[in-house]
């Protein structure tokens, strides 16, 4: 085995052969693919390796697609809000949107599939009250109530593919064609993207592998007037829903769904909202409608000698790759792009798969590839925190992608990514198939369970917003911690309790929110169950608003458990006594200071039983509390960062009793981690950081030893069970 080479993509295009071949040569690359906007020529598909091929299903075809514009995409859009001042209301519905990307539906009667709504009272107003001018884009309404909002959800076309008018506009591609996304719920664009697909085929025989970009239909991103980004859910379904898809919901589920099921008062169903029965149900029918459709394709390719391959991105709504359908599809791999460890977990641990990839940063476009920037730093911060996720279950490939010609003008970069390849394969060779020791099992409690695996917190993939880099540090803590993770869902524990296993469950997230829970902590069954499985010896640790529900004189609805509830102005004539931080707790023994992010105001200890560990600005931000046999944990917020890793790796060890377990295989030093592969007797001391560090490194039977690693350094060594 050539340990120097293979499990590796590289990015190339046209006239850029012999460049090509010294970086496959330099980075060892075995595959090669092509780009949005890069071609491979015949030279470069003539190499020795693998060579990827981007397919898209549903766009870039428009000589199809000008021809059946009643197929294009569509979606529902809500108007703006509008307040009247008169009985009769003028609203320019297609305000603050971009007409390059969207055109209003009249071909369906608007009448029947839009709906005007008063947002002071909730009400649907009658379609016989307005109308709709079609030259201005505007709707009249009469008989409005003055002073009261009114909003319009309406259909659109979209006629223009999102990711690439994001790339089109970024490299300013010009007079380069927009690309026409097509529905293949429609019945020309269903037979066209099949015949399609077995015609291309013919015409690529040097094509390795089928990579779809994604397949059918792409995650809710709605550009505003401006041709910026306006809306941008990464998991939003909102580009899969048209007028053929709503009739065949209803013969399918045997109800309608409402414009409002979708457009959601303009949250427009984001995996932050507690779903409706209604939003879940149109994700189960899309899902199956995917799942049958893309196995078409996918027998295709496979007909054909090639594999099929989807990015996880772009246009992978209704794939779910967690959900009950996606093993229906039949695909051999998924490469998606990877933004930290939280997203290397998320494409690592998919199943069902032959092989999965991920697509590392930064991509070689113009945005980051230009004179006078450092493209290595970038590269190297996104290296190392996704490794600590490949230490715990590898990707089998790495790659990436974009112009090859940007960044082959950045030497320093090109020999950055030479040793990141190498160390890539050093990992894999060593420890795939290989379980790591785990110390804890930890189980995520929100609204999605494991059709979300690693991916709570998220909008746009792993981009930083000030309101969830608090709780999205979690999973990125998590994501390269020797523990074992599971996602689990309040339906979940409410039919079938808490797992057995479960060391320690952790409820994180904003009230309201999918992820604290909202109103699912009105389920008797969910409180009693918890309650009585942490009583009996499990740990619990909540963070943010956790269990936050306002009922019978509670806001967290586990506070007996965590010890502390927050103030809401209801209570401030009850005096609060208890503020007296604890001298020394094993949670806080590794903190120098502390940092809760965004942190949580007016959180109080309930009782003198509760151990406050870090108190300031009159309220508890960290603190634990007995109940029963078991205990409960709760932080005002947990940034990712290598000392609230270690915070909460102490958190989760104190909640579940193991405090004596938690220095087997052990640093000393937060900066680095050790992870254990007692299958193989091997051990990986890794320096998290980018300078020299020192450490005492315990191993798994008590034994200890100090050893001082280079930045960013992983040291192997065999280690025996033997004293």
């Amino acid at each position: 085995m050539d340990k120097k080479k293979g499990h590796v993509t590289l990015p190339s295009e046209a006239n850029f052969l012999n460049e090509t071949k010294e970086l496959m040569e330099r980075w060892g690359a075995d595959a090669i693919r092509d780009s949005d906007g890069t071609k491979l020529d015949n030279e470069i598909k003539q190499l020795d390796a693998k060579i990827y091929t981007t397919y898209f299903v549903a766009r870039g075809h428009n000589d199809f697609a000008e021809k059946h514009m009643e197929e294009c995409q569509q979606l529902y859009l809500m108007s703006q809000f509008n307040t009247a001042l008169e009985e009769t209301l003028e609203i320019d519905f297609m305000k603050g949107y971009f007409e390059e990307q969207l055109k209003p539906d009249y071909i369906h009667d608007p009448k029947k599939y839009w709906e005007v709504i008063d947002r002071t009272t909730g009400k649907v107003v009658d379609y016989h009250f307005w109308e709709i001018n079609q030259e201005l884009n505007r709707i009249i309404i009469n008989k409005v109530i003055p002073w009261h909002e009114y909003t319009v959800s309406f259909l659109v076309y979209a006629i223009w593919d999102p990711t690439q008018m994001y790339n089109h506009i970024t490299n300013n591609w010009g007079d380069k064609p927009h690309d026409i996304p097509f529905d293949v719920r429609q019945p020309y664009s269903n037979e066209y993207m099949k015949n399609l697909l077995i015609q291309w085929l013919k015409d690529n025989p040097e094509t390795d592998v089928v990579r779809f970009t994604t397949l059918f239909y792409h995650f809710t991103l709605v550009f505003n007037n401006l041709g910026k980004e306006k809306f941008v859910d990464w998991f939003g379904y909102g580009a899969s829903v048209s007028v053929a898809a709503l009739e065949a919901f209803e013969q399918k589920k045997g109800y309608r769904l409402r414009p409002e099921d979708i457009v959601d008062k303009g949250y427009y169903n984001t995996s932050f909202r507690v779903p409706s029965k209604a939003f879940l149900d149109y994700m189960d029918f899309v899902q199956k409608f995917v799942a049958k459709e893309a196995k078409k394709l996918v027998d295709i390719v496979h007909e054909s000698g090639k594999e099929a391959m989807m990015f996880l991105g772009d246009n992978w709504i209704g794939t779910e790759p967690y959900g009950q359908y996606f093993e229906e599809i039949g695909l051999d791999a998924v490469v998606g792009s990877v933004g930290g460890g939280a997203t290397l977990r998320m494409i690592a641990d998919i199943p069902h798969v032959r092989y999965t990839e991920g697509r590392f940063l930064p991509y070689f476009f113009p945005d980051t590839f230009y004179e006078g920037n450092n493209p290595v730093i970038e590269a190297n911060e996104n290296w190392l925190t996704a490794r600590r996720a490949i230490l715990r279950n590898p990707v089998d490939r790495i790659g990436y992608g974009g112009y090859l010609s940007l960044a082959y003008k950045f030497p320093e970069f090109v020999d950055y990514i030479e040793t990141v390849t190498d160390e890539f394969r050093e990992i894999y060779h060593t420890i795939k198939g290989i379980q790591p020791y785990t110390g804890l099992k930890v189980a995520i409690l929100n609204s999605w369970g494991k059709l979300r695996t690693w991916q709570t917190h998220m909008v746009a993939h792993a981009l930083w917003y000030k309101q969830i880099y608090s709780y999205l540090g979690v999973l990125e803590s998590l994501s390269g911690a020797a523990v074992e993770v599971e996602f689990i869902s309040f339906d979940d524990v409410i039919h079938h309790g808490v797992p057995e296993d479960i060391d320690v469950m952790i409820n994180a997230g904003d009230a309201g929110t999918a992820f604290s829970g909202g109103e699912n902590w009105m389920s008797e069954v969910l409180l009693t169950k918890i309650r009585a499985w942490v009583y009996n010896g499990g740990g619990f640790i909540g963070i943010g608003e956790p269990t936050a529900y306002h009922h019978e004189g509670r806001y967290f609805q586990l506070a007996q458990v965590l010890g502390v509830d927050k103030e809401l102005g209801f209570s401030l004539s009850t005096d609060k006594y208890f503020t007296t931080s604890v001298d020394h707790h094993f949670i806080s023994e590794d903190s120098k200071e502390f940092d809760f992010g965004e942190g949580m105001k007016n959180i109080f200890a309930l009782s003198d039983e509760t151990e406050i560990i870090e108190f300031s600005n009159g309220e508890v931000h960290l603190s634990s509390h007995d109940f029963g046999k078991g205990r409960g944990v709760y932080l005002a917020g947990l940034p990712y960062s290598a000392e609230n890793t270690r915070l909460l790796i102490r958190a989760m060890y104190y909640a579940a009793h193991k405090e004596d377990e938690f220095y087997k295989w052990h640093v000393d030093n937060i900066q680095c981690e050790v992870h254990a592969y007692p299958e193989i007797q091997k051990m990986a001391i890794v320096n998290n950081s980018m300078q020299e560090q020192t450490t005492l490194v315990y191993d798994g039977i008590g034994n200890r030893k100090e050893v001082t690693l280079a930045p960013s350094e992983i040291r192997w060594e065999v280690y025996s069970n033997e004293s």
